[in-house]
């Protein structure tokens, strides 16, 4: 490991490099701090890359209303990040890197190229060039009894004793890309106040398909339904089967309430709406028309448009008595219950809700039990869904801890 060099300026270790870790780099570099950035995998933004696969999505462009909504809970601790650092802000900053972006027709933002490769090489080549070390392969392992961080090193361990420390680590999907929550005793043995890490826009489990179900359709898409919890408003998308119950980026915007009413009740019932262009009185219609000789699946297919995996599922959870009665089994279409009893694991999640509590940290996010120590990006406690939501809170958490180590640096 090349040892920091001898500087008259403040010199910050940030610890991890993902988004959230690269722009702090860049504010605090731009601000003639000498930073050191540390990652333990062999090259930085791995997971941000892995998310850019088949397109890039940055942010979004609905309203702010909107967008501050989709952080739930935590959006009053969001809301000051992201009035500093909005989905606005972040396209100009993209674009100052000399990557144009483009909203597509869901609202989502992308790069015009749809890929993350070009945005992340213009921006650590931006950063190199403002003096910022990256040092990869380098595993934070906690702090020495007098304070030093402890850094795994290819060379072997060593100390370090920055004037300030940003930790950026992620939080604990995806372990294979860095985000391996390992950070969580560490700070846990410092007295810092943490919420558990638990698996957030993820699929779920039910109480276990059919065989011909499972055989047949895990894998397929259910296209153009509308999902909902017992007691909510729903919400159009699609999703898709699995062996075990249910994925996608439907699912993925229910999964915090899903999740929260199995660690309450032991399980959560979605409301499936198959047809939600059609309203029911249209439905009951439609099959109290004759079908003669005709079996139920091509009634179905003929009158409705309900065949493949939508039928299937019908089968599958619409009691069979309903297939009797037009009435029971329009409103079982526009209704059809699915109870889910797990989350799946945490490595599988595409991210993770839980971490450091924003009660453990000041108005800098500097950790209150630890002065001198900010943190930054998922592994704060928050989470939102996919659609540019993540990425955002990401940057605008980044950026705010950046300023506030430039804050406490300034009153030392």
């Amino acid at each position: 490991m090349t040892e920091p060099t001898s500087s008259p300026s403040p010199h910050v270790a940030i610890i991890g490099g993902g988004p959230a870790g690269l722009m702090a780099a860049e504010v605090l570099s731009q601000a003639g701090v000498q930073v050191d950035l540390y990652d333990g995998m062999p090259s930085v933004g791995r997971k941000f890359l892995l998310a850019g696969v088949g397109g890039m999505n940055i942010t979004h462009s609905e309203a702010y209303p909107a967008f501050i909504s989709r952080y739930a809970e935590r959006a009053p601790h969001i809301a000051p990040l992201l009035r500093a650092f909005d989905a606005d802000a972040l396209c100009q900053w993209i674009h100052d890197l000399g990557i144009e972006t483009f909203v597509g027709s869901s609202g989502r933002v992308f790069p015009t190229d749809m890929k993350a490769a070009p945005l992340l090489r213009a921006w650590l080549k931006r950063l190199r060039e403002s003096g910022v070390v990256i040092h990869t392969r380098h595993r934070w392992l906690g702090w020495q009894a007098d304070g030093q961080l402890r850094i795994d090193s290819p060379d072997g361990e060593k100390q370090l004793k920055p004037d300030a420390v940003l930790l950026a680590l992620g939080g604990g999907s995806w372990a294979r890309l860095g985000s391996d929550g390992a950070w969580m005793p560490l700070l846990a043995e410092r007295g810092v106040e943490l919420a558990a890490l638990q698996p957030s826009n993820c699929g779920f489990d039910g109480e276990g398909w059919s065989d011909v179900l499972r055989s047949k359709f895990a894998g397929a898409p259910l296209k153009n339904i509308a999902i909902a919890l017992e007691h909510s408003t729903p919400r159009l998308g699609e999703c898709v089967i699995t062996a075990s119950g249910i994925e996608g980026s439907l699912i993925y915007a229910w999964s915090a309430p899903i999740r929260e009413a199995i660690n309450q009740h032991g399980a959560a019932t979605l409301v499936i709406d198959l047809l939600p262009n059609k309203p029911v009185d249209k439905v009951t219609a439609a099959l109290a028309k004759p079908r003669g000789s005709r079996s139920m699946s091509k009634h179905l297919h003929s009158q409705l448009g309900l065949d493949g995996v939508k039928a299937a599922l019908l089968r599958e959870l619409a009691p069979a008595d309903a297939f009797n009665d037009p009435a029971q089994l329009a409103k079982a279409i526009k209704a059809l219950p699915l109870t889910l009893i797990k989350a799946r694991p945490l490595d599988e999640a595409i991210s993770s809700a839980g971490g450091v509590r924003f009660e453990a940290l000041d108005q800098n996010l500097m950790l209150n039990a630890v002065p001198g120590v900010f943190c930054a990006g998922e592994m704060l406690d928050w989470e939102a869904p996919t659609g540019g939501y993540l990425l955002t809170g990401c940057f605008a958490s980044g950026r705010a801890a950046g300023l506030g180590v430039l804050s406490w640096l300034r009153g030392q």
